[in-house]
C-alpha cells in the first residue's frame, strides 16, 4: 500500500465513523421523552418558537454544544441555573465547579430536578440527565467528580439559563 492509498483509506474510515455516530444518535432520539410523561409538553413547532436553534438541538434532539462555547462556563455568581426549556431550577451555583471539560459542571443537582436514563449512543454507556419537568436533554452524569458526591454533571450551557441571586 502506498502513502496515497493509506491516506485515502484513513479519510474513508473517518467518514464511516462520522456517519455511524450520526446514525447512532438518530436511532435513539428523545429516549427520555418517549419513556416518561412530563408536566410540560409541546410540539416541535412550539419548542422551536421559544428556543434558539442550538437550544432546540440540545434540549429536544439530544445534541451537544461545542466545548468551551457557553457563556455559562465562566458564570461564577451566586444564583440558580434553570432549564432553558421550562425554567425549572436544576442546579445551584454552589455546586458548580471547574472540570476543565469545556462544559458547565456541577457535583449535585437540586433535589428532584432532573431525571436520568441509560444512554447507549455512540457505542458507549453513559447516564443521560434530563429536566424532570419537560424532559429536555441537559447532558450526562459521570462518576469522576469532586467530593462530596464524586459526580460530574457535564451539562450543555445552552440547555440552561442563569438567574443571579438577589442581594
Amino acid at each position: 500500500m502506498n502513502r496515497r492509498d493509506f491516506l485515502l483509506s484513513g479519510v474513508a474510515a473517518i467518514g464511516v465513523v462520522g456517519a455511524a455516530a450520526t446514525v447512532l444518535r438518530m436511532s435513539n432520539p428523545q429516549a427520555a421523552q418517549a419513556a416518561e410523561k412530563f408536566e410540560v409538553t409541546k410540539t416541535d413547532a412550539e419548542w422551536k418558537a421559544i428556543l434558539s436553534p442550538a437550544a432546540f438541538d440540545v434540549l429536544r434532539k439530544e445534541g451537544t454544544e461545542y466545548p468551551g462555547t457557553s457563556p455559562l462556563l465562566n458564570e461564577h455568581r451566586k444564583g440558580i441555573f434553570a432549564c432553558a426549556g421550562c425554567d425549572l431550577p436544576v442546579y445551584p451555583s454552589e455546586t458548580k465547579f471547574e472540570s476543565g471539560t469545556g462544559w458547565p459542571s456541577f457535583w449535585q443537582e437540586i433535589p428532584k430536578a432532573i431525571g436520568t436514563t441509560v444512554d447507549r449512543s455512540l457505542g458507549m454507556t453513559r447516564t443521560e440527565a434530563h429536566c424532570r419537568r419537560c424532559g429536555g436533554h441537559l447532558g450526562h452524569v459521570f462518576d469522576d467528580g469532586p467530593a462530596p458526591t464524586g459526580l460530574r454533571h457535564c451539562i450543555n450551557g445552552v440547555a440552561l439559563t442563569f438567574k443571579p441571586a438577589t442581594a
